[in-house]
């Protein structure tokens, strides 16, 4: 008895653990915000708090959201998860309506509420990994049959691929699908399938990168820095500078200098070569250091689950923000071609900060309920339930 009481306490602070880790890493998005984007705030706006007073907006929605996924029913969100899915297909799809959605630099992304515009894709970020960890839990005894147990959940994924591809947004488009697949491997499809999902999917999905000449140069500059150094390898270029010249130490919050006007829209995909340059490498390490925590502890109360849903919605949450965030910072670091993929809890857009917020409180409303099997043993499903919110 004590034993388990001790594993519970401890499986009790790693989810207290998650929770400071996401607020921490929160509060350093809205400094490093404000500090990359004050200055072309003011020129471009006439207001240096613009961009933080928008963010801060869906932070503190965010970070309420957040406190209640912490403690919603899990089972009984159940029930939502098939409409939250058509409601994120149905955004998605207005913003391909003229007057509804909203065009910005030839990409139509977004729609308008009041003053503020939402990117609905996030909410694929959210609802895809609902949808997948409730379907595999229900199919867990047919997950070998490929058209009963498994076609549904590719169906659902490449209708939100093509919706998302629609409005010019290849990279989120393939970022959606490589979470799923990782859903996939988690719950177990048989390796035979992935082999046949890659056959169907894969050419025509290589061909769309050619389909726009922005994605074209933008692999030509990759493959070949010096091709076009001040058209499409420039913003990467002056990323790169940009990192390198925080140092050891840093700059130090709000001294940087490269971000007034080097690296073009520094505070939004680009806003890690901002937060390297004042922080320096010192302040990169502990960036590091508090997505690896973040990921430990996600997915160790994933993999100690004892219920199916729980843990591959966990897991799908964790590989979502933490491989989103690895993939932003290889583009900014010329590891990879530039894409838009936001860096989670950093970059400008309440969209994508509410969301992750919400993803990150489910994730440590499964390490609460890991630690409450831990003290009492595995039980079905909704059992210790019914005391939290629903």
């Amino acid at each position: 008895m004590y034993q388990f009481e001790a594993e519970r306490t401890a499986s009790r602070k790693q989810a207290h653990l998650l929770s400071a880790c996401v607020l921490l890493l929160t509060g350093i998005g809205l400094i490093t915000l404000f500090s990359s984007s004050y200055t072309f705030a003011d020129r471009f706006f006439g207001d240096s708090y613009h961009f933080i007073k928008r963010q801060a907006v869906f932070g503190v929605a965010g970070i309420m959201l957040f406190f209640i996924c912490t403690r919603i029913n899990l089972e009984k969100i159940r029930r939502l998860i098939l409409p939250l899915v058509a409601l994120a297909a149905i955004l998605c799809a207005l913003t391909l309506i003229p007057g509804i959605g909203v065009e910005r630099q030839g990409a139509s992304r977004w729609i308008r509420i009041g003053s503020y515009t939402y990117q609905p894709s996030e909410m694929v970020k959210l609802a895809l990994p609902l949808y997948m960890a409730h379907i595999f839990d229900k199919k867990q005894d047919n997950i070998g049959n490929f058209f009963s147990g498994i076609l549904p959940q590719v169906l659902i994924t490449g209708s939100f691929f093509a919706l998302i591809y629609a409005q010019n947004n290849l990279s989120t488009a393939v970022f959606i699908v490589v979470s799923a697949l990782v859903i996939f491997f988690l719950a177990g499809v048989p390796f035979r399938h992935f082999i046949a999902i890659f056959v169907i999917f894969t050419p025509p999905s290589a061909l769309l990168l050619f389909a726009r000449e922005h994605r074209v140069r933008r692999l030509l500059s990759f493959l070949q820095p010096e091709w076009d150094p001040l058209g499409a390898g420039y913003q990467v270029r002056s990323s790169l500078l940009t990192i390198i010249s925080g140092g050891l130490w840093g700059k130090g919050i709000g001294q940087g200098t490269r971000k007034i006007a080097s690296v073009p829209e520094i505070h939004s995909d680009f806003i890690f070569s901002a937060y390297a340059e004042e922080g320096g490498f010192l302040g990169v390490l502990f960036f590091f250091a508090l997505f690896a925590i973040f990921a430990f502890l996600g997915y160790s109360a994933a993999l100690r689950s004892g219920s199916v849903f729980r843990r591959l919605l966990a897991a799908g949450l964790v590989t979502m923000i933490v491989s989103q965030a690895m993939l932003n910072i290889a583009v900014v670091s010329g590891a990879l071609p530039a894409t838009g993929i936001p860096l989670p809890f950093f970059s400008a857009g309440g969209s994508s900060l509410a969301t992750t917020l919400i993803c990150a409180g489910l994730i440590v409303n499964v390490a609460r309920k890991t630690a409450d099997e831990t003290a009492y043993g595995t039980v079905p499903s909704g059992a210790m339930e019914d005391q939290d919110v629903g």
